[in-house]
């Protein structure tokens, strides 16, 4: 991921945000998360957004087998059991990192009375037609921020970032 503003002023407001979260009970968990990733994920993330990115905090989901091998799933309201998706550790790790990315950005454009404005940090073979539509847009820090922070782990009201492995993510203008 092409994280443009990702530098050691951003790393400490990640840290700040993430440690807040944990301190409040508010750490997003997935349900993905295995006996054992539930109580490593706050340690595993923080040391991501300490000194790595998302692809090594999927590396080590993925080393340390933090992700259950099977879930349940529904069809037609009727639940059934399968594998979860090959890219499982991606995308959580990509997602939650991500968040805590633009939550760190917006801090920064805020201290600086600066916008956002919304760009493709990975590439994705086909791109959803509502991510399109946000490329380019120049976002209120103050909204997205408390957004982020209020929707943890779900679609937020500003729909940044719009679903899971999107690639869509904000910059400082």
């Amino acid at each position: 991921m092409d994280l443009h503003d990702l530098n050691d002023a951003t790393r400490a407001a990640m840290i700040e945000e993430a440690e807040a979260d944990i301190k409040a009970g508010a750490l997003y968990m997935s349900r993905r998360l295995n006996g054992r990733g539930t109580s490593r994920w706050p340690q595993v993330l923080l040391d991501a957004i300490r000194s790595g990115d998302p692809a090594s905090l999927a590396i080590c989901i993925q080393a340390e087998a933090l992700l259950v091998s099977r879930e349940i799933s529904y069809r037609n309201g009727k639940p059934y059991e399968k594998k979860v998706p090959i890219n499982a550790a991606e995308t959580l790790a990509e997602g939650e990192f991500v968040r805590f990315y633009m939550r760190a950005v917006c801090i920064q454009a805020l201290g600086l009375g600066a916008k956002v404005r919304v760009y493709r940090a990975k590439f994705v073979m086909n791109p959803r037609r509502e991510s399109e539509a946000k490329i380019g847009s120049v976002i209120d820090p103050a909204e997205l921020l408390e957004d982020l922070r209020r929707n943890i782990g779900v679609d937020t009201f500003l729909g940044l970032p719009p679903g899971p492995n999107s690639g869509l993510c904000v910059r400082l203008i």
